[in-house]
C-alpha cells in the first residue's frame, strides 16, 4: 500500500518511539521495585525494640515519688497519628491486665496546648529530658523503671501485646 521508502521511514518513526518508551517502562519498574524493597524494610523494622530517637539507656534518673514502686508505661500519643491508632487496643488491653500493677503515663502532643500541657507533666514526674527528646516519636511506648529511670524496653508501632507483657512482668517480678 505504501512506497518501500515510506514503510521504511514509518518503520524507523515506530522504533525510535517504542524503544525509548520501553526503555523508560522498564527503568520505572526497576525504580519501583527498588521503593518496594526500602518499604518493606521499613515495614520489617518496625513494632521493632528500638531507642525510638534516642540513644539513651536511661531517661536521666529516678522518677518521681510518685512512681515508685511499680514500672511505668511512657506512651507518646497524638490524635493524629495513625500508628497511635493501631497501637490503642494493645495499650487498652495492658491498662487492664495492669491495673495497679504499672503506671500508665500518656504525653498527648496532638496540638500545641496539648504538648504545653504534656510537658509540664513530663518535668513534673522526672521525665523532662526524656520529654524533649522523644516528643516527635508518637506511636511509641517506652517502659521504665522508675528507682533508676532505666529504660526496659522502647517499641514504637507494635501492636504486640506478648512484648509489652515479657517485659512488664519481669519487671513486676524483680520487685
Amino acid at each position: 500500500m505504501f512506497p518501500k521508502s515510506t514503510s521504511l521511514w514509518l518503520s524507523l518513526c515506530l522504533t525510535g518511539f517504542v524503544i525509548p518508551f520501553s526503555l523508560l517502562a522498564n527503568s520505572h519498574q526497576k525504580a519501583s521495585a527498588s521503593n518496594e524493597v526500602s518499604v518493606s524494610q521499613l515495614y520489617a523494622s518496625a513494632g521493632k525494640n528500638t531507642s525510638a530517637g534516642s540513644s539513651r539507656k536511661s531517661v536521666g534518673g529516678p522518677l518521681a515519688k510518685e512512681l515508685q514502686g511499680k514500672p511505668v508505661v511512657i506512651d507518646i500519643y497524638a490524635s493524629w497519628c495513625s500508628a497511635c491508632k493501631n497501637i490503642e487496643p494493645t495499650m487498652s488491653q495492658l491498662k487492664q491486665k495492669y491495673q495497679g500493677k504499672a503506671h500508665f503515663i500518656v504525653f498527648d502532643i496532638s496540638d500545641k496546648a496539648k504538648a504545653r500541657q504534656a510537658e509540664a507533666k513530663a518535668r513534673q514526674l522526672g521525665l523532662g529530658n526524656f520529654f524533649a527528646e522523644n516528643k516527635s516519636q508518637t506511636g511509641s511506648i517506652t517502659i521504665v523503671d522508675p528507682a533508676n529511670g532505666d529504660i526496659l524496653s522502647q517499641y514504637r508501632n507494635n501492636s504486640n501485646l506478648s512484648d509489652y507483657t515479657s517485659v512488664l512482668d519481669n519487671a513486676i517480678s524483680q520487685r
